[in-house]
């Protein structure tokens, strides 16, 4: 498909906010190389229409701080360490995807000068201006914030339009539809109301930073093919969080 025939885009700059099972594949822990290089696959199908990405990536299959302090770890040393996870993902879907010839950089909000950059604002716009996707890594830098308010954070820093969250079902739904056959899926929603209902897209603090600067949430389903390209350019199926 050449320029001219490519779809209109909805958004121009984006933050695709994935958690880190996603990396998982089928095993129960760690990275599998497979998954991460399709999910590379789906950034690239969005950056080849001119979109601007950002993204940020949980730690959960290396390691969650929550976890780590539930048995009996001093919480702000898990939750560092769930932090360090990010990094390790960070640099995986970097790899993965400059193979593809997508030029990337992560940027960590905690300084390792000698494997990814520092997080300074005007910097990052710099890089999704030049079509450099950037990888925000490290959460907020601080313990006690989820990689939930970080995305939400960095969207907000980086002028993006929306948060695209990739999750394993094709939006929100008022029940587990994984469990329940009568959950039903939603096609919008408020904030207000994915708070009120303990909806589950996102936490509390993230919803409410997202509420709070106008930012819409797509909840979408990443094990969709070509799911992610399709919604930028307004089809498939997903549930748009909104005021």
């Amino acid at each position: 498909m050449n320029r001219a025939e490519e779809p209109k885009v909805t958004y121009k700059r984006v933050l695709l906010k994935i958690s880190g099972e996603a990396l998982m594949g089928d095993q129960g822990f760690g990275l599998h190389p497979p998954t991460v290089a399709r999910i590379a696959n789906e950034v690239k199908s969005v950056h080849d229409l001119g979109v601007e990405i950002c993204m940020v990536i949980g730690g959960g299959n290396i390691f969650r701080g929550l976890s780590g302090a539930a048995q009996g770890m001093e919480r702000t040393t898990a939750d560092y360490m769930g932090m360090l996870a990010t990094v390790m993902n960070a640099l995986a879907m970097q790899a993965a995807l400059e193979q593809l010839g997508i030029h990337t950089r992560v940027i960590s909000a905690i300084p390792m000068d000698q494997v990814c950059e520092p997080y300074i604002r005007r910097r990052a716009v710099r890089h999704l201006e030049k079509k450099r996707v950037c990888i925000f890594a490290a959460g907020t830098g601080n313990p006690y914030f989820t990689t939930d308010t970080a995305a939400t954070l960095r969207a907000n820093e980086m002028g993006c339009e929306a948060i695209f969250k990739g999750t394993k079902v094709d939006g929100v739904y008022d029940k587990d539809p994984k469990k329940f056959a009568d959950a039903k899926r939603y096609d919008t929603v408020s904030f207000d109301e994915v708070l009120q209902k303990h909806l589950g897209v996102m936490d509390a603090s993230a919803i409410a930073l997202a509420r709070d600067n106008d930012l819409p949430i797509i909840v979408f389903s990443l094990d969709e093919p070509g799911g992610f390209r399709g919604i930028l350019a307004g089809e498939g199926t997903y549930t748009k969080v909104q005021g």
